[in-house]
């Protein structure tokens, strides 16, 4: 768990509590709890009895387990409406998943990170780390690359500075400058690529969505498996991918985007 800054209190270990308990994706029990906060016994016991209190957290007695609770996940349903490219851009998502036969992630920064608001799979064939409300690495993702060199300079070198750099697979950059050569080339082109270096055996074509007046507001990509498509053959779909994130850029001209 991330460190809390003092000034952010209760509240700041509330929301460090409930990050824990949405990280299992399953009911948890205290003592599992526990092991993974950096509080005293008796800080979580009361900050959970809070969140159930409130309606954040969900308490089972029967089988004392913890889950997000109805009114968290009413909070979640009205920023995921708000907040998020997800409801402009999921007919679209859909038109073009149904058009190259893959599946299509939708994303946005989020400190630094790329947070997966949306996502279109079109086979059980084979699935990505890639889910909704999940967050990944920006430095070694298609939509996170597109992200990151297409944000303003000033805000590009702030997500950069808090990249880990960690090698997921051979392909992945391990340090800012190679990175920043890549992101040169990605702005150049208009289009990024994952050559494996999230998920071995993953490769993706990928897009940024901006808004009418240039700013960055998400990314797109196409993402299929090895066994299926080379990074060449995914070239083919570049018309398609820029199209659709042109089309999504369009329609949130009259969404109100979180500056």
């Amino acid at each position: 768990m991330e460190a809390t800054s003092k000034s952010d209190g209760t509240v700041g270990k509330a929301l460090d509590v409930l990050d824990v308990v949405a990280a299992f994706g399953r009911p948890v029990r205290f003592s599992e709890l526990l092991a993974r906060c950096r509080y005293p016994k008796a800080t979580v016991y009361r900050l959970l009895q809070t969140l159930v209190s409130q309606g954040m957290l969900s308490h089972d007695h029967a089988n004392n387990q913890y889950s997000l609770g109805v009114r968290l996940v009413r909070l979640a349903h009205t920023a995921w409406r708000q907040a998020s490219l997800a409801p402009v851009a999921r007919s679209f998502l859909e038109e073009l998943s149904g058009k190259v036969g893959e599946s299509i992630h939708l994303a946005q920064m989020e400190g630094g990170q790329v947070l997966f608001v949306d996502k279109v799979k079109v086979a059980d064939m084979f699935d990505t780390l890639a889910q909704a409300g999940k967050v990944a690495p920006g430095y070694c993702t298609g939509v996170g690359k597109a992200l990151l060199a297409f944000l303003p300079r000033e805000a590009r070198n702030r997500a950069l500075q808090q990249q880990a750099y960690m090698r997921y697979t051979d392909a992945t950059h391990g340090n800012r400058e190679s990175l920043e050569q890549e992101l040169q080339q990605i702005r150049d082109e208009g289009i990024a690529f994952d050559r494996e270096e999230h998920e071995r055996g993953i490769i993706s074509i990928a897009a940024p969505i901006l808004s009418d007046t240039g700013h960055v507001i998400g990314s797109l990509s196409i993402a299929s498996s090895t066994t299926r498509h080379s990074l060449a053959t995914l070239q083919n779909f570049r018309p398609a991918l820029l199209a659709t994130a042109e089309k999504i850029g369009s329609a949130a001209a009259v969404w109100q985007f979180p500056q």
